[in-house]
């Protein structure tokens, strides 16, 4: 029982990040899910997808119903991520960890840095 309490937080905070910022659930999932509920880090980067899809397609949701999307702007994005998607399914089984981890890392620092920019 405890542990779905756990998994609540961790998708709670997904949620939250995505809501807030527009996406970046998953940078907070994936520490979580190794974290708190004791994922390894593969099973935390396959489950963090498989759970910020659903929270995405609600945030689009709300932000048309706002008024603050325009899905036009968005269409390239949505075809190149669907294609690098695609493409990085297909090569995460193949992956040696310390390379996932490293990007993973990487990815949350250029994150960051940006942010503040």
């Amino acid at each position: 029982m405890r542990s779905k309490w756990r998994y609540g937080l961790a998708g709670g905070l997904a949620g939250l990040a995505n809501g807030l910022f527009g996406g970046g659930g998953g940078s907070v999932l994936v520490p979580v899910l190794t974290g708190c509920c004791k994922l390894d880090q593969r099973r935390a980067f396959a489950t963090s997808v498989a759970v910020i899809l659903p929270l995405c397609a609600l945030s689009v949701v709300i932000y048309f119903l706002r008024g603050g999307l325009d899905f036009m702007a968005a269409l390239p994005y949505l075809i190149g991520g669907a294609l690098g998607g695609w493409a990085g399914g297909r090569w995460f089984k193949g992956m040696k960890m310390l390379w996932l981890k490293r990007a993973f890392g990487l990815l949350l620092i250029y994150g960051g840095v940006r942010s503040f920019l």
